[in-house]
């Protein structure tokens, strides 16, 4: 098969991220220990590279390997999101590696390949484009999350989160195959056209597209395929539970809102209760539990639960309004979740960490300033306005409301309220209790311009959200 320049120029930016990836294994071996950092400010200039090539290419809808690569603003707009959380993780690992005395070039590496999985899982115009985006995402990450090697809490997590991924993409593998024997094909287009001609369905058809559901369910971490999360988020080093819980999760919506509202949307009412199911229980499930958390990355993975069936509502409602709504939830969530976790890692000095709910007791009464920014992504997650997360839940809320769904609006509605309780208990501990002892930050340029950037993000986008709900409904509107 020959493949034409138009076909190569829309994978560039894949094959920068792919490239690079491959040639930092070899500048690694070559680099002395204490000069690792070189391997990282090669993988930021990689992906500002394939930044600039992304929002080259973007403007006009292009098609590339007859169908099985979509390039459109749609694509673009995730793309962006996932170069920020790479290049954000980046930053935020520079000391803590150091601290961690694992400051080993394939850490970048990896995350640069688990990168470039994303960026196809956004581009895919066909069901195994996206499977194979959706494994190349994943194997790195199983990796990194055992990368802490003297640490058996990782080690743990990282065996856990590979059997139940592979057991996972298995289920997912077989819906896909039962989706191909009734279609009769894997392009997203072309099984649209076969429901609507009545070429696809029935029984096989309807089991396909349940196990659809529970293999992308277990790639957000949607109840009840949400175990592997707090083990997986608990153990892995902390700027990877950063990375895993924003890249992937907005990978797996990008794929889930190109499989279930392009391909199998003439078939919504197959799908539709199963999506909403998924959706109610994430929010009840993870929002419930994680008010009995005492840490606070275990806390934060059932927040994620639960902020993962905010988002499945969008998709729950069907238009361009809903997939405009994820969309915009999904860069808010970057933000603010890369900004607590980067405050957690700021904690992380002289045998103390921020890990624990109770570590942050007092914080406020030594740290006037850093306390505040912990304040403003805490409001943030719980949806507290000014705030983006306000706003980001807001215009998912809203595009239900519209579709007629109250009923799911009311629930996620009084889920946000219960949410509220365990990150304002975060907030009362760091303002109304007396400090345990000294607290002592740590000092890092990558930290401090993450903290800076996701401070003024979620601030800014909470009070004009207009720019990016525009740039979001555009992108919708190319799907």
């Amino acid at each position: 098969m020959f493949f034409s320049a138009a076909d190569i120029f829309a994978v560039l930016p894949e094959m920068v991220i792919s490239g690079m990836a491959c040639l930092l294994l070899l500048v690694d071996l070559a680099v002395p220990q204490r000069k690792k950092g070189l391997v990282a400010l090669l993988s930021v200039i990689s992906v500002l590279a394939a930044a600039f090539l992304t929002f080259s290419l973007t403007g006009v809808d292009t098609k590339a390997f007859s169908g099985t690569f979509v390039l459109d603003d749609y694509s673009a707009f995730f793309k962006l999101i996932f170069y920020i959380v790479t290049v954000f993780t980046i930053f935020i690992s520079l000391r803590y590696l150091k601290t961690e005395e694992i400051n080993m070039g394939e850490y970048y590496v990896l995350m640069l390949f688990s990168l470039s999985g994303m960026m196809v899982m956004a581009s895919g115009g066909d069901l195994l484009t996206i499977y194979l985006g959706l494994e190349l995402t994943a194997l790195p990450i199983y990796a990194l999350v055992g990368f802490l090697q003297h640490d058996r809490k990782s080690n743990e997590a990282a065996m856990k989160y590979v059997i139940l991924g592979a057991f996972s993409s298995a289920i997912l593998l077989y819906g896909i195959s039962l989706i191909y024997g009734t279609a009769g094909t894997t392009d997203l287009a072309a099984i649209a056209e076969a429901i609507r001609s009545g070429k696809a369905g029935g029984t096989l058809f309807v089991v396909g597209i349940i196990m659809l559901v529970a293999g992308f369910g277990f790639k957000i971490a949607g109840f009840p395929f949400h175990m592997w999360a707090p083990d997986a988020y608990e153990g892995a080093p902390t700027p990877i539970t950063a990375f895993m819980s924003a890249g992937p999760k907005a990978a797996a919506f990008a794929a889930i809102m190109r499989v279930f509202l392009e391909a199998l949307y003439p078939a919504y009412g197959s799908w539709e209760l199963a999506i909403a199911a998924v959706a109610v229980g994430s929010m009840v499930v993870g929002n419930i539990t994680a008010i009995m958390q005492t840490s606070l990355k275990r806390m934060l993975a059932y927040s994620s639960i639960g902020h993962a069936g905010y988002a499945l509502l969008g998709v729950v409602a069907g238009t361009e309004e809903g997939i405009a709504g994820v969309m915009f939830y999904m860069l808010v969530y970057t933000f603010m979740n890369l900004g607590i976790f980067a405050m957690i890692i700021m904690m992380r000095r002289d045998g103390a960490n921020g890990d624990q709910i109770s570590h942050w007791a007092g914080f406020a009464k030594s740290n006037k300033v850093a306390a505040l920014v912990m304040l403003v992504f805490l409001f943030s997650l719980a949806g507290i306005p000014p705030t983006a997360g306000f706003m980001a839940k807001f215009y998912v809320f809203m595009a239900l409301i519209h579709k007629g769904m109250i009923g799911l609006a009311v629930v996620a509605a009084l889920m946000s309220a219960v949410a509220a309780y365990f990150y304002i208990r975060v907030v009362m501990l760091m303002y109304m209790r007396e400090p345990e002892k000294e607290f002592s930050l740590v000092r890092s340029w990558g930290i401090y311009c993450v903290l800076a950037v996701a401070l003024a993000a979620v601030v800014v986008l909470g009070i004009y959200p207009d720019y990016f709900v525009s740039l979001a409904n555009r992108a919708a509107f190319s799907l």
